[in-house]
């Protein structure tokens, strides 16, 4: 197994808090993963990076491809080399896939590393967020999203799931545990995902042994408390529609 970094723009804390100021570009990102998800500048929808190609889901869940210029906030990326190929059969549930997911990598002993995961397959429902931007100062996320955030079925569908894993020992760095986004194969629809039911499909998997975190430089980014981020609401964010 080769040595794979994470590339991680800010924390989920500070993005948590409502630091969505542009910390680097689509453009340096992209010099640094090929593969991934985050988030655009005021939280103006989802990230989904794969092939080594940006895109951004529109609140309604269209896709487009993000211009290189384009402010990130926040994102975890990585140069996507498949250490493992497995094969899945149905799924019912995102839970049914994350305890599938969960057991794939304690095979490798792998719970206490970060991990990316590529899943190109059929799916019968994809239960999805995105969301508008929201451009202000110390607004936190849940708040943001409250007024934002539009959540949409895609039904009959193939595509990709990028799935980011983060051990508990990490959470406030990024969400412990799974975070998937999904794209659809012909690149028009896709954002967070809340739930799926997924008929098949082929996966890879990338066991990461390193990080490098891209703080923001300005000085407003050392007026947040960021232990002050509320683990409720982090959960929230990533797992509530409402």
């Amino acid at each position: 197994m080769e040595n794979n970094k994470m590339y991680q723009v800010s924390t989920l804390q500070a993005l948590s808090l409502g630091y969505t100021k542009p910390v680097i570009n689509v453009l340096e990102l992209k010099k640094n993963g090929n593969t991934g998800l985050g988030t655009y500048e005021g939280v103006n929808g989802e990230m989904i990076m794969i092939d080594g190609q940006a895109y951004r889901a529109k609140e309604n869940g269209d896709i487009e491809k993000a211009a290189d210029d384009m402010g990130v906030p926040f994102a975890s990326v990585s140069n996507f080399k498949a250490d493992k190929k497995f094969e899945v059969g149905e799924f019912k549930s995102i839970d049914e896939l994350k305890v599938y997911l969960n057991n794939l990598i304690e095979e490798n002993f792998g719970l206490n590393s970060m991990h990316m995961v590529r899943i190109d397959g059929d799916f019968s429902l994809i239960d999805a967020r995105s969301e508008s931007g929201y451009y202000a100062i110390h607004v936190p996320l849940k708040d943001m999203l409250a007024k934002t955030q539009k959540a949409f079925e895609i039904k009959d569908v193939r595509g990709s799931l990028v799935c980011v894993y983060y051990p508990d020992y990490m959470d406030g760095i990024n969400a412990a545990g799974w975070h998937l986004h999904f794209i659809s194969e012909d690149l028009k629809k896709g954002g967070h995902v809340f739930e799926l039911k997924m008929k098949n499909g082929i996966g890879w998997v990338d066991k990461i042994n390193s990080i490098e975190i891209r703080l923001p430089m300005e000085p407003g980014f050392d007026t947040y408390v960021l232990k002050g981020a509320s683990e409720d609401d982090i959960k929230k964010v990533e797992q509530g529609k409402k």
